[in-house]
């Protein structure tokens, strides 16, 4: 049986607890969380025991869920690695670049596996989106939501963008090797509303907007390439492929100018791929346990983290250079 904690028992942690009490082939050693009281009430809730120290709970379990906050993902997630132990760490993977690349030396070192929680990979629209999308040259992604104080001790690009940001770079794969940004602070001390423009190598082009004071809720990519429009709703979840039909160009400038009668149905046919239902969050840690018990590559390494918060606080430099202008 494989033995799994989870360090922090706030809003995250819990859902961690949740599935991991419910998956068949793990073992929920226990809980660990500063707030004695909150790991002891999500401990309960969820059959398990809250453990009062960290370094017993690691001392007892093959991987951890490490879901504090992000300005202690590197202490923590390093006592974890020098015990020996795999782990799961909520996005952002650090705080900085230099930490979040001493996490994936560390885990390289000690081979381990290293996850980071960009849990939109495991949304079955994205999942289903990423099967046909090709080589994309443009994407556009809004992510928005109503404000909550909870996440606002980070800016949005740390808190909702960094989820478009991995999205992007999983589907472009491609060196960014230009970034423009704007953002500004409405109604915390951080930055809440953003825009980010990414050039890549290949010349791919993604504008990405993330806010937390709007009015609604918006969680949709769009990418387009030569044979198709993609475009993804997460939240729905929703996804629609519009493929260009395979006719001769001649008879797109007759349709086009006028000359044949006909359509766009003459044109492109759509698609909607069928959502298989799958809760993000079970796929997610069932995943890391797999990777763990097969000695696999994560399908969201350290790497992966580490690219997706490179991206994020280069964005983040920026905004500080056009506020100073």
């Amino acid at each position: 049986m494989f033995r799994v904690g989870v360090i922090g028992t706030g809003h995250l942690g819990r859902f961690h607890t949740r599935v991991y009490s419910e998956l068949p082939n793990c073992e929920l050693v226990g809980v660990f969380d500063t707030d004695s009281d909150r790991a002891s009430a999500v401990a309960g809730e969820y059959g398990t025991r809250a453990v009062p120290g960290m370094n017993e709970l690691i001392g007892q379990v093959d991987a951890v869920s490490i879901a504090v906050p992000t300005t202690a993902h590197c202490e923590v997630g390093m006592a974890c690695l020098d015990a020996g132990v795999h782990v799961l760490i909520e996005k952002p993977i650090a705080s900085t670049v230099e930490q979040a690349r001493a996490l994936v030396a560390k885990a390289r070192e000690k081979n381990l596996r290293m996850q980071v929680g960009h849990i939109e990979r495991f949304n079955q629209a994205t999942r289903a989106a990423l099967t046909v999308l090709r080589d994309p040259k443009f994407v556009e992604a809004h992510r928005l939501g109503v404000f909550v104080p909870r996440g606002t001790d980070v800016a949005v690009v740390l808190d909702l963008m960094i989820h478009d940001i991995d999205l992007i770079l999983s589907a472009v794969r491609s060196p960014v090797v230009r970034i423009e940004a704007v953002g500004v602070a409405v109604l915390s001390p951080n930055i809440d509303i953003a825009n980010a423009r990414l050039t890549f190598e290949d010349g791919c082009v993604a504008n990405v907007t993330a806010s937390r004071v709007s009015r609604d809720r918006v969680r949709k990519i769009r990418f387009f390439q030569a044979d198709a429009y993609v475009s993804v709703d997460t939240m729905a979840p929703a996804v629609e492929v519009i493929r260009r039909k395979d006719v001769p160009h001649e008879l797109l400038l007759k349709i086009a100018s006028g000359e044949v009668e006909g359509g766009l149905e003459n044109i492109v046919e759509m698609e909607r791929p069928t959502m298989d239902g799958a809760d993000a969050l079970e796929l997610e840690l069932a995943a890391f346990v797999s990777a763990v018990e097969e000695g696999s590559r994560p399908v969201v390494d350290g790497e992966d983290g580490l690219k997706a918060l490179e991206v994020a606080l280069e964005i983040m430099r920026q905004i500080g250079l056009q506020n100073a202008a």
